[in-house]
C-alpha cells in the first residue's frame, strides 16, 4: 500500500537529504541480485534513520535484521568517535556484501555482524545500548523487545520497522493472519507500556520511536 502519491514521495526524497553514493550503489546491487530487494529502508527513511543516530550520537547501536546493511549504515552515521554498531541476522548468505559495503561506507571498523538467532545472541552481549532498532521477523516482534529493553537505560531510543504493515492495521482482521494480529498487539502495547513513551511516526510503512523511561 502507498500512503503518499508516488509525486509526495518523490518531492520528499527531493528535499531531503541526498542519499550517499555507497547507499546508492547498494540498493542497485540489492535489487541486481538479492530477493525482496523491497525489504531496503530506502533514502528517505535511511536519512531519518542517519538523522535520529546524529541527533542521539550513541555510543552502542543494536540493529535486529541486517538484511544487505543499508539501515546499519545510516545508523552508524551518527555513532560516537569510539562507538560500535552490533547487528544481527539469520540469513549467512547476505554476510559478504554487508561486510563489503560496511568497509566501503569508512563504517567497517565499529560495526559488528552477528549471525543467528537474534533471541539467543541478544542476551550474550554484555552491552548497554543507547538506540536499537528493530527490523525483523514480526512475529518475534513483542520477545524483541522485551530482549532489548534489558540492553537499554534511561533515554535509550527503540525504533520498530514496518508498524504499519502495508496498511492491514487498519483493514478487518482476517483470522489467520497471524502476523497482522502481532503488529496490531504489539503497537498497542507499546502505546501503553509504562516503561516507554512512544510515538508512531507514518514514515514509510510505519516507523514506531519508543524512549525508555
Amino acid at each position: 500500500m502507498h500512503f503518499l502519491s508516488p509525486i509526495l514521495e518523490e518531492y520528499i526524497a527531493a528535499h531531503s537529504q541526498e542519499e550517499p553514493e555507497v547507499l546508492q550503489e547498494l540498493t542497485r546491487e540489492t535489487h541486481l541480485k538479492v530477493v525482496r530487494p523491497r525489504m531496503l529502508t530506502g533514502h528517505f527513511q535511511g536519512r531519518v534513520l542517519s538523522l535520529l543516530s546524529k541527533i542521539l550520537g550513541p555510543k552502542n547501536i543494536l540493529e535486529i535484521g541486517t538484511y544487505t546493511g543499508y539501515s546499519a549504515i545510516c545508523l552508524a552515521e551518527g555513532l560516537s568517535n569510539q562507538g560500535k554498531l552490533h547487528t544481527i541476522d539469520k540469513n549467512e548468505e547476505l554476510y559478504e556484501i554487508q561486510r563489503r559495503y560496511f568497509n566501503k561506507s569508512g563504517f567497517g571498523g565499529q560495526i559488528v555482524q552477528h549471525t543467528g538467532d537474534a533471541l539467543e545472541i541478544i542476551p550474550e552481549l554484555d552491552i548497554v545500548f543507547d538506540l536499537v532498532f528493530i527490523d525483523a521477523e514480526k512475529l518475534d516482534y513483542p520477545a524483541y523487545f522485551e530482549a532489548v529493553l534489558k540492553k537499554t537505560q534511561s533515554g535509550s531510543v527503540i525504533l520498530s520497522d514496518n508498524v504499519l504493515w502495508s496498511g492491514k492495521v487498519v483493514d478487518p482482521l482476517d483470522p489467520k493472519d497471524k502476523t497482522t494480529k502481532v503488529v496490531l498487539d504489539y503497537n498497542r502495547q507499546l502505546k501503553d507500556d509504562p516503561r516507554v513513551e512512544t510515538a508512531l511516526l507514518p514514515i514509510r510503512d510505519g516507523l514506531t520511536l519508543s524512549r525508555v523511561l
